[in-house]
């Protein structure tokens, strides 16, 4: 893949249609900024691309927190894509037809900043086989990173380590003997697996398959009518370091989080699920989905220190939901009781439900920066949860992630 897309200006504005979910008496402007990416094609002839447009309904988050990244996907052209805090296209670079991107992000690679992406084929989380790139600061591409030991990456995750080394998710497809739990022993299943990755060498440093640690019968979803037909039990969809250098790994289909010993694997605790180390509840004014869990299909848990956690709370699979709202859920662990409270929560603007996909960060300044997933918006909360940022991808497009950091590009 070569450096086939630079930065370039916002091509104008256009007026678009109102979000759907959003009462047009609470909508006091809609912009819709669409921008052009430049590319230049290995013939030298100049080809140009749409970039996917933003609906910006709230931009009152003018703070410093940087630019920012996603990944827009279903419509005619998709691509990591930069933008700002106003909708400006920063830069875009249009992938292939039937070819998608994930988990787009500024990261620092041997000191210096980078741009990294998986790319690949547009079955995100089914054994879908892909690669992972780091561009510098120049968009050109520097390195990339493929699964090892026979395993291709996925695109859920794409993580460089302070000590410059990837953790990524591979998939893979194996028979189970699952007469123990009632099921066939011949069962067609998908195992999920972390990798730790030298990105200079390709070399396998750590590797995690769920299926050694967690017995299947932990997974909360249904098996299949058919031996033949894949069971994807468990669903690795994020890995994550804690503050102490392990890993944070949740299990969308086990709905928990396991902190995991990065050096030998052993599973350190168990948050949420059907053997969580804590026993769970919820402090005044929070509320548990309608299973007593804090969270459900959920996504991309992150340390923010002093035993706190955040954690995108998808509350559905697919259908209807344990909550009618997806949120973001903050949740703080006492080891010494073994108790995990949910201490704060912000939901959904709209109200919406993610059926898949989504993420929190929180940025440099506090705010809590959000990708809705297949819900289609992305939004930014101050800490004491006002709503500052709010936007949508119209139409088809999605975002498996979303990101808002500093990025400086060489000049």
């Amino acid at each position: 893949m070569g450096n086939n897309a630079v930065s370039c200006q916002a091509a104008g504005s256009r007026r678009g249609k109102a979000p759907h979910a959003v009462a047009a008496a609470v909508v006091t402007a809609v912009i819709v900024l669409g921008g052009t990416a430049c590319s230049t094609v290995t013939s030298g002839a100049a080809a140009r691309a749409k970039a996917p447009a933003v609906i910006v309904l709230k931009q009152g988050a003018n703070n410093g927190n940087g630019d920012i990244f996603i990944t827009p996907a279903g419509g005619s052209v998709s691509g990591p894509e930069i933008i700002s805090n106003t909708g400006k296209v920063i830069w875009f670079h249009p992938l292939p037809a039937h070819e998608l991107a994930a988990d787009f992000r500024a990261q620092t690679y041997q000191g210096k900043p980078v741009l990294t992406w998986w790319q690949g084929p547009p079955n995100l989380g089914a054994v879908s086989g892909g690669t992972d790139y780091l561009y510098n600061d120049r968009y050109r591409q520097i390195a990339e990173v493929k699964g090892g030991n026979g395993y291709s990456a996925d695109g859920q995750e794409f993580l460089i380590t302070p000590w410059n080394t990837a953790l990524i998710v591979a998939d893979t497809v194996t028979t189970a003997n699952l007469t123990s739990i009632g099921g066939p022993a011949d069962q067609k299943v998908v195992d999920s697996i972390v990798q730790e990755i030298d990105i200079s060498t390709g070399k396998v440093l750590f590797q995690w398959n769920a299926a050694d640690h967690v017995p299947y019968r932990d997974s909360e979803q249904p098996r299949p009518a058919s031996a033949v037909t894949p069971w994807n039990w468990f669903y690795i969809n994020a890995v994550h370091l804690d503050t102490d250098g392990n890993l944070l790994i949740s299990a969308r289909y086990a709905w928990a989080v396991y902190k995991v010993n990065l050096h030998t694997g052993n599973i350190i605790w168990v948050l949420g699920g059907k053997h969580s180390t804590f026993r769970i509840k919820a402090a005044p004014g929070q509320v548990l989905d309608r299973a007593g869990e804090i969270f459900a299909d959920q996504h991309d848990p992150e340390a923010i220190g002093n035993d706190e956690y955040t954690v995108f709370d998808d509350e559905s699979g697919g259908g209807a939901g344990l909550l009618p709202f997806s949120r973001v859920v903050t949740v703080r662990l006492d080891p010494a009781t073994k108790v995990a409270t949910l201490v704060k929560s912000a939901r959904q603007p709209e109200g919406l439900l993610a059926t898949e996909e989504g993420n929190a960060q929180t940025t440099r300044n506090g705010d809590l920066f959000v990708g809705w997933g297949d819900a289609s918006y992305i939004s930014e909360f101050s800490p004491a949860g006002h709503l500052l940022f709010n936007a949508q991808l119209p139409g088809v497009d999605i975002t498996y992630r979303a990101y808002r950091l500093p990025w400086h590009p060489a000049t």
